[in-house]
């Protein structure tokens, strides 16, 4: 069992809807939510304008592979609609894999952790809530 940290956001839709059911569609027997920062509004990053976001992390128990975790996030992700029709334009749902256990991963399909997430107020705030700060430096260094 691994604990992981992904990174939930939405700007087009019913936002905490979908930040919600996002939550309940990646809730499985091998992937088990354990806690959920609050949600945030957030003003969108290094975009014209765009509708304001609501992000939020979640930590789970995980029994997955870290490629099968990025696969079922990418699955829900296309079940709520979201579309992939260039980078940073506006979604239904956005889910990041920020942490998984203490793993560093740099493959064509997926790094790890994040390699943003410590620039991002929008993912470290709902972060600390679920891990103390001091901790989080240890996965920059």
């Amino acid at each position: 069992m691994t604990v992981v940290y992904l990174g939930l956001g939405s700007n087009l839709g019913d936002r905490e809807q979908n930040l919600n059911r996002a939550l309940e569609l990646l809730d499985e027997p091998r992937l088990r939510l354990r806690r959920r920062s609050q949600i945030r509004e957030t003003e969108p990053v290094g975009v014209g304008r765009q509708p304001k976001y609501l992000n939020m992390v979640a930590e789970f128990d995980a029994e997955l592979f870290p490629i099968q975790l990025l696969r079922r996030c990418l699955s829900v992700e296309n079940q709520l609609g979201r579309r992939r029709i260039g980078t940073r334009t506006p979604r239904t749902i956005d889910i990041d894999l920020i942490l998984y256990g203490r793993a560093r991963i740099a493959t064509p399909e997926l790094t790890v952790p994040h390699p943003r997430y410590h620039q991002r107020g929008f993912v470290l705030e709902p972060l600390r809530e679920l891990i103390p700060s001091h901790r989080l430096l240890s996965f920059r260094q």
